[in-house]
């Protein structure tokens, strides 16, 4: 492999000359210039990346921890941050941590896994990543980082609870509201709802949204029409019979699992969603557009969360960067520590109208 000497030494010019010409810095003549670029491309030139690296303390390169892989909303998150990253140039280091697949999701509220997110943080900075992105499977508060981290740091689909490591989360009580929002403009007022699990903050800001759109249309909330799910499909097909028996006109389910179950029930019944009854479901698994009839739901940015992470990491490595070369200490100083990311509406052919 060919060195800057080398090329140095058959252009005639000096190894800075050279350099410059590289970093397109100095003032060599525009013969010189070509002169030493015609040479680079015969002995074909590659720059030593680690070499700059070392040199600029940079290594154009983040890691990510991921909690499991195969929980459906992580795949998109990491889809996001290579997207955006793959834009820049920078390389990503993935871990898995594979804690759904071992533990399920009695992970959730516990912490003796940190140990070992704080082992793989080590190994991540012993190949000098620049910083490092923490993937939720499930959004909940989750004060992972440990206090001595000392590289920038970003929370996806997740809150860090630390104000120097921003949270890029969802806008579930948007969401929501959309989705309500539709089925009440339907002319729907006996409206149930079947929720997800009482400790999901998915759960609970979903929750703020049916009701405050709820109430911004005159409505009121009726608590016998809302039914405590735990996200899976048979725990919508028990609660829509609970449901059914209130006179409800409209069934929506804050995930579309459990919509799945509720059409189970009204197939039983002899009633059709979108014509005898409104459903409505949330996340857009690819599961929602199987239904028949196809599902109306609310459709996560789990894209848009992963890019927005990368985003942040990276104006945040910059700001590092610019504090460097005048000589302060940044680490993760920043704007907004939470970061909502919006849902969107995917209305398809469950709802039915009223009116």
């Amino acid at each position: 492999m060919a060195t800057i000497r080398e090329i140095a030494e058959k252009s005639g010019v000096s190894i800075a000359t050279v350099s410059n010409i590289m970093n397109n810095k100095g003032k060599a003549s525009p013969e010189t210039i070509n002169r030493v670029r015609k040479v680079i491309e015969e002995m074909h030139y590659v720059p030593n990346v680690v070499a700059q690296n070392l040199k600029l303390k940079r290594s154009t390169s983040i890691g990510v921890i991921v909690e499991d892989m195969t929980i459906f909303s992580v795949p998109d998150v990491l889809d996001g941050i290579t997207d955006y990253c793959d834009q820049l140039g920078y390389q990503v280091f993935l871990v898995n941590l594979r804690l759904f697949k071992n533990y399920n999701d009695t992970y959730y509220s516990e912490n003796f896994y940190f140990e070992k997110v704080h082992q793989e943080i080590q190994k991540l900075k012993n190949l000098q990543v620049d910083g490092i992105i923490y993937v939720c499977a499930h959004e909940r508060q989750i004060e992972v980082f440990p206090d001595d981290l000392n590289l920038p740091a970003v929370m996806a689909y997740g809150y860090s609870g630390k104000e120097n490591i921003p949270s890029i989360v969802v806008n579930d009580k948007n969401g929501m509201g959309q989705i309500t929002e539709y089925v009440l403009k339907a002319g729907h007022r006996k409206i149930g709802l079947i929720t997800g699990k009482r400790d999901s903050m998915h759960a609970q800001a979903r929750l703020i949204g049916f009701q405050e759109t709820l109430f911004h249309y005159g409505g009121e909330m009726d608590l016998e029409m809302i039914q405590i799910g735990d996200w899976e499909r048979k725990s919508g097909y028990t609660l829509a019979e609970r449901l059914l028996k209130q006179g409800a006109t409209a069934i929506m389910c804050m995930n579309d699992l459990m919509a799945g179950g509720v059409y189970d029930r009204l197939e039983e019944r002899g009633l059709i969603p979108g014509k005898d009854i409104a459903v409505t479901g949330y996340d857009d698994r690819q599961l929602a557009t199987y239904y028949r009839p196809s599902l109306s739901t609310v459709q996560l940015p789990l894209h848009d969360i992963g890019c927005a992470a990368a985003k942040v990491l990276l104006e945040m490595l910059e700001a590092d960067s610019k504090s460097r070369k005048k000589g302060g200490v940044l680490h993760g100083q920043i704007t907004d520590a939470i970061v909502e990311v919006p849902c969107k509406l995917e209305i398809r052919e469950s709802i039915s109208r009223i009116g």
